[in-house]
């Protein structure tokens, strides 16, 4: 299956009210294990894979090593693979298309591109973040690969962070990004941090991408997900802590004996 076919089949894993389940990888091994377990397509989360090297998140880990990491994973696997880019290494719309088209090269055919400032405070503007998306939207075009973009906005989840909690003037804000980000050539919006369900059900309903929502502890059970119109459900940080958590445990358990 060409790279092209694989965007395609990626794009129509994202329906709304039957979402497709992303259980995030982190290296070539972890990927085939979930490829061996019926997974329909293949994500990489940010954290996970910079933890499981050693590094922070947040663009901590060398840019060459992320391609490095995620064509490894693209080949061990025949499944449809999208990288979570985090901001793609750089704040400028120019830098942003160059590394764009870097990791295209890679086979990936997805992508998460996020709205927060790595490194820094806040989010980007709403037309700043648009400039951004338009230059990744050109450049996966400019390759001929239709890659699915999903848009992240960290409004909720460093509200999250801080302990606030979510409003109503934060769920308008949201609409707001990702209507200018579909109009800069999104193909979904992702929402990490959003666990109350009547406010998922309103972005859902307000939005016209597919919304991406992240399985955290207390979040609502997929299927409730499912039925208030989420597209996508992926599970972050999550599987790599559980499997560290496994080996510490396992590894004190032999170490006693």
């Amino acid at each position: 299956m060409s790279q092209q076919q694989k965007a395609e089949q990626f794009h129509n894993l994202h329906v709304k009210g039957d979402p497709v389940i992303l259980y995030n990888i982190w290296d070539a091994g972890s990927a085939k294990a979930v490829s061996d377990s019926g997974a329909k397509a293949i994500a990489t989360g940010s954290a996970p894979v910079a933890m499981a090297q050693g590094f922070g998140d947040g663009e901590k880990i060398p840019f060459d090593f992320v391609l490095g990491n995620i064509e490894r994973i693209v080949s061990s696997v025949s499944l449809p693979v999208s990288l979570d880019f985090e901001g793609a290494y750089s704040v400028e719309p120019d830098v942003v298309g160059t590394h764009f088209t870097r990791a295209i090269a890679t086979g990936v055919v997805g992508f998460n591109f996020e709205d927060q400032i790595v490194g820094g405070d806040g989010l980007h503007s709403i037309s700043g973040q648009a400039k951004r998306l338009m230059a990744a939207r050109k450049a996966c075009d400019s390759a001929s690969v239709g890659a699915f973009i999903n848009a992240r906005t960290d409004l909720f989840l460093k509200a999250k962070m801080k302990g606030e909690p979510h409003t109503q003037e934060m769920l308008d804000e949201a609409v707001l990004r990702a209507t200018a980000f579909a109009d800069a050539g999104a193909n979904g919006f992702f929402a990490p941090g959003l666990l109350d369900l009547d406010m998922i059900a309103a972005l859902c309903e307000r939005v016209s991408l597919p919304v991406n929502i992240i399985a955290l502890p207390g979040a609502p059970e997929n299927s409730q997900l499912a039925n208030v119109g989420v597209a996508r459900i992926s599970y972050g940080p999550i599987p790599y802590k559980k499997m560290l958590q496994w080996m510490e445990n396992e590894a004190r358990v032999a170490l006693s004996q």
